[in-house]
């Protein structure tokens, strides 16, 4: 089923069950659609279009109400060709821009801040994937443990220190593992492993760089167990989890707000899933069973990512709540407060 294979009738009253739903959360009716300036058909014609979107598996009827409810198909199908995502108000981007703009705090501060911005504004949760490699490289070496392994050894500029493991190919000469270590301080030290990457791979491609190959497969070593962009190298900051307690009043709320709380416990599946969006520029959804991380709590997570100066994709932000959200207010506060925290990495 697509947009294209429904007739304009059929496609507006789809559109005005599920704008009812998002705004008030309660199962729509043929009785309550009648009553639309943009329809104009009989309840009896009303139900009988909400038959078909509910065959074509757009709509559900929960329990015994006689109203419907998207679906996550159908959500998905509104988000990606009726919904018109509004405009933030100027008070709305200043309180953003506002809570961000913590003048001489490092990038720790400015993400916590920025969750803290949305959740406010959003009255859901906030959350932001913060990679460790941001931080400025202070020291890197490669230190012998084995004749066949050798541990890479970073030292970040507030004084983290990460260790990782690497093969050695046999019979390699100490020296090798010092030209390996000084090549990569030369070109780390002050900046961090996602600024500097690139260039040095394009370095070594290009073959400027003046190292014989097995010091070279030592680098690209070291590189590759850094920024793999594997999920244990991120962490994750959530905040205002509260918020979504707000408004629930029925059992079955309640069990899908607690399931959530459950799900934001297994970080690294949340990780996982918001690494995803770091493939692509701009805002991201995942809605409901979409992801088997939400199938039980019918959740929704809107993200986007932020870069660095070197314009590289370094974290994710976005807001998870329930599947019932206002997208097309929760998309723009979503893509404004990633546009905000990436002018803020990228000032002087």
């Amino acid at each position: 089923m697509s947009l294209a294979s429904l007739n304009d009738r059929s496609t507006a009253i789809f559109r005005s069950i599920v704008e009812t739903y998002l705004d008030t959360g309660e199962p729509v009716g043929s009785r309550t659609l009648s009553r639309a300036e943009a329809i104009d058909v009989s309840p009896a014609t009303i139900r009988n279009v909400m038959a078909d979107l509910e065959d074509a598996g757009l709509l559900s009827a929960p329990h015994t109400s006689a109203g419907r409810v998207p679906t996550d198909l159908g959500l998905r199908m509104f988000v990606d060709g009726l919904m018109e995502v509004g405009n933030l108000t100027k008070s709305e981007q200043e309180a953003i821009r506002g809570q961000c703009a913590t003048s001489g705090q490092g990038i720790d501060k400015v993400l916590a801040d920025a969750t803290k911005a949305l959740s406010g504004l959003s009255r859901c949760a906030s959350v932001v994937m913060v990679p460790k490699s941001e931080l400025a490289v202070k020291h890197i070496e490669f230190v012998s443990i084995s004749p066949v392994q050798a541990l890479v050894v970073l030292v970040a500029e507030d004084g983290t220190v990460e260790n990782r493991l690497i093969d050695l190919p046999p019979g390699l000469p100490p020296s090798a593992l010092v030209r390996a270590g000084n090549f990569l301080s030369a070109r780390l030290v002050g900046h961090s492993l996602e600024e500097m990457k690139g260039a040095i791979e394009l370095e070594l491609n290009s073959r400027q760089a003046e190292l014989d190959g097995i010091t070279t497969r030592i680098v690209e070593s070291g590189l590759a167990v850094w920024s793999g962009g594997e999920a244990d190298t991120a962490s994750l900051l959530i905040s205002g989890q509260s918020n979504l307690l707000e408004n629930v009043d029925v059992a079955g709320d309640l069990e899908r707000v607690r399931q959530l709380f459950e799900e934001l416990e297994r970080k690294k599946d949340l990780i996982k899933l918001m690494e995803l969006a770091k493939d692509g520029r701009g805002v991201r959804l995942f809605i409901g069973s979409e992801n088997k991380l939400f199938s039980l709590s019918g959740s929704s997570l809107v993200v986007s990512p932020y870069m660095n100066g070197a314009n590289n994709v370094v974290g994710v932000i976005g807001v998870i709540g329930p599947t019932r959200l206002n997208y097309a207010r929760i998309v723009p506060m979503v893509d404004y407060t990633a546009q905000v925290v990436t002018r803020l990495l990228n000032r002087p």
